[in-house]
């Protein structure tokens, strides 16, 4: 019995060992880290889309904006060539397929956390040399900023979107991106933070963060695809989580390089346009904004322009 006890020391000795080295070696090559764990989303998915199920219709108004893509050449070349972004797909790829290399890209090199040193700016590059240098890891605002800027670059018409919850106690949000499909006439959801994903109807077509809604909704099926790879057609927490923050939406006016890095920024941000349900008055809206309920205008293609 003595014997036997003693092995069963031994083991669990080893164990700590194993994991005390493994922890130092994180700490190493990371600093200080955090593992980031929602709460259990998926218990209260029914309660999400019931929300999103009761909540006023999109409808058309008379509220007049117009978002605007702002294309710098010689910015865009300058962050192709840092990246080297031209070696991560083809040529003549379309669309979808350029994107969802820079969605990978990203995913692969920069995980989530809650930076706790706040970048000094916020551009493609700069947000790059944070991770090496700083922290190696940052929140979904972050990520979707470095990766609009990767796609803008690349020649697609791209923007990042903060998508909302209906419940005002809930402060919790969600940043990703959008890709205009011209292929499909449509906008495309990426997300690169938590590992990335995309989600597609049945069929493999991705959807946009409209179509996405509109599924839970109706409870027609959709699949997410963590990281970016085939997937079942309901993948619990991640999907639970969206249909709590696809409630109400945000976007600049116009976007370009720079967008939220105040010292460098070269261009006019126009206004904030918030899409919200008819009847739902928002929380924290910021004066001088657009405040509209006209889906089919937030989710029309944008105006191209070279600054």
């Amino acid at each position: 019995m003595k014997i036997i006890l003693k092995v069963i020391w031994g083991i669990f000795a080893v164990i700590g060992i194993l994991s005390l080295v493994l922890f130092i070696n994180l700490r190493q090559k990371y600093g200080n880290f955090r593992l980031t764990v929602h709460p259990g989303f998926e218990a209260r998915y029914n309660e999400f889309v019931d929300l999103l199920r009761t909540s006023g219709p999109f409808e058309k108004n008379t509220v007049a904006f117009e978002m605007k893509i702002l294309q710098n050449p010689a910015r865009a070349k300058e962050i192709r060539d840092y990246f080297q972004l031209e070696q991560l797909y083809d040529a003549d790829a379309d669309t979808w397929t350029k994107a969802l290399a820079i969605g990978k890209y990203v995913a692969a090199n920069i995980p989530h956390d809650n930076q706790e040193i706040e970048p000094e700016h916020r551009n493609a590059i700069d947000l790059w040399e944070y991770t090496k240098n700083i922290e190696p890891a940052f929140n979904c605002r972050l990520h979707s900023l470095l990766t609009f800027e990767l796609l803008l670059a690349a020649g697609l018409d791209a923007r990042y979107v903060t998508c909302m919850p209906g419940d005002e106690e809930d402060t919790e949000c969600h940043v990703m991106n959008e890709v205009w499909l011209p292929e499909l006439g449509k906008w495309a959801m990426i997300d690169t933070d938590m590992d990335g994903n995309y989600a597609s109807d049945l069929d493999g077509t991705p959807l946009s963060l409209r179509e996405i809604r509109e599924h839970y909704i109706s409870g027609e099926k959709m699949q997410y695809h963590p990281r970016f790879k085939k997937a079942t057609t309901k993948v619990n927490e991640h999907y639970s989580y969206m249909a709590k923050n696809t409630y109400w939406f945000d976007c600049w006016e116009n976007l370009s390089y720079f967008q939220e890095d105040w010292p460098n920024r070269q261009h006019e941000i126009g206004r904030k346009i918030y899409l919200v349900p008819s009847g739902f008055k928002g929380h924290e809206i910021q004066e001088g904004t657009i405040v509209t309920t006209d889906a089919d205008a937030f989710w029309a293609a944008p105006v191209k322009a070279v600054l």
